[in-house]
C-alpha cells in the first residue's frame, strides 16, 4: 500500500513570512511597472490590486509575482493584458435601469438648457455607460449638441469600445432595460441585434472621442458639463481618491453634474460642500459653487 505523503500545515511564522514576501513582491512589481511603462497603480486599493494581480498570475500561468513581473517586463502583450485587466470592471448596457431614469430627469433635462455641452467618461473600461449615455443623448434629441469624451488608462479596452458592439443576454432582456431606463422608442432606432451582439450605429459616435488617460497622473483634458464615472473610486486608495476628487472639480463647470455609482458617495469627501444632491436616490450629484 502506497501511503502519500501530506504537506505539514503552514505555521503562523511562515504564514507572515509568505504574506510580508508577496508585499515585497507587489511593491516592486507596481515600481517596474512605473519605471518601464509609466503605468502607475501604486495608490490602488489594496485589495483591488491583490485581486487583480493573484487573477493575472492564474491567467499569465506564473507562480509567483516576481514571475509576473518578468513576464511584464518582456512580453508587451502581457503587460497590456493586465493594464486591461486593470481597467475592465463589471458593467453592462443600461445596467441599473432605474439609475438611468433618474438622469433622464435629473441630467438631460438641464443639458438642454446648454447650447453645447461636453460630458467625460474617466476610466470608461470597455464604454459601456458611454454608449448607454449616446442612446438617450440619441433619444432625447441632444446628441448633436453634446461632445463625448471617453478615457481610459489601457488602450485595449479603448479598442473594444471603438468597436460599439457589446454582448447582451438575450434581446428581450436588453429591450426590457431600455424601456425601463425611461426609453420611448425600439432599440432599433440606435443599434443593430444578430447573434447575442449588438451593435450601435456608426452616426450616434460622431461626437464621441476616445482618448487614453490616467487619473493617476495626468492633469485635466477640458472643462466639462456633466463627469459620468460608476465605480470608479472605489478602485483607488484615500490618497488617489483625493487627486481625483480635486481632477474632478477643476474639470467641472459651475453647475455641472458628477454621476457616480450606487454605493457611492461625496459624503465626507474633501468638496462636499461644493455639491448638492439632486436625485433622492441615486448618488448625481451638480456642482453648487
Amino acid at each position: 500500500m502506497i501511503i502519500e505523503e501530506r504537506a505539514a500545515p503552514e505555521t503562523a511564522a511562515e504564514r507572515s513570512q509568505n504574506d510580508e514576501l508577496a508585499s515585497i513582491e507587489l511593491s516592486l512589481l507596481l515600481e517596474a511597472m512605473l519605471r518601464w511603462r509609466g503605468y502607475d497603480f501604486r495608490d490602488y486599493a489594496p485589495a483591488t490590486l491583490k485581486r487583480r494581480v493573484a487573477e493575472r498570475m492564474r491567467a499569465e500561468s506564473v507562480e509567483t509575482i516576481s514571475g509576473l513581473q518578468e513576464r511584464f517586463l518582456h512580453d508587451e502583450e502581457a503587460l497590456r493584458r493586465f493594464v486591461f485587466a486593470m481597467s475592465a470592471n463589471s458593467n453592462r448596457l443600461f445596467r441599473q435601469p432605474e439609475y438611468f431614469r433618474a438622469i433622464r430627469l435629473r441630467v438631460a433635462t438641464f443639458l438642454r438648457t446648454y447650447s453645447f455641452a461636453r460630458l467625460w467618461f474617466p476610466a470608461c473600461s470597455t464604454g459601456e455607460d458611454v454608449y448607454t449615455f449616446l442612446a438617450i443623448l440619441c433619444e432625447e434629441e441632444l446628441l448633436d449638441r453634446c461632445m463625448l469624451y471617453a478615457t481610459d488608462l489601457s488602450d485595449a479596452a479603448l479598442a473594444h469600445a471603438r468597436e460599439a458592439t457589446f454582448e447582451v443576454p438575450s434581446l428581450d432582456e436588453f429591450s426590457n432595460d431600455y424601456v425601463s431606463s425611461g426609453g420611448r422608442k425600439s432599440i432599433t432606432d440606435f443599434c443593430d441585434y444578430a447573434d447575442g451582439k449588438v451593435k450601435f450605429h456608426e452616426s450616434l459616435t460622431r461626437n464621441l472621442i476616445f482618448a487614453t488617460h490616467s487619473l493617476a497622473t495626468d492633469a485635466s483634458l477640458n472643462e466639462f458639463h456633466a463627469i459620468v464615472a460608476r465605480g470608479v473610486l472605489p478602485q483607488f486608495n484615500k490618497t488617489l481618491q483625493y487627486r481625483v476628487h480635486n481632477l474632478f472639480l477643476q474639470s467641472l463647470s459651475r453647475f455641472g453634474f458628477i454621476c457616480l455609482g450606487s454605493n457611492e458617495t461625496l459624503h465626507a469627501t474633501p468638496h462636499e460642500g461644493a455639491f448638492r444632491q439632486v436625485d433622492d436616490v441615486f448618488p448625481i450629484y451638480r456642482r453648487m459653487r
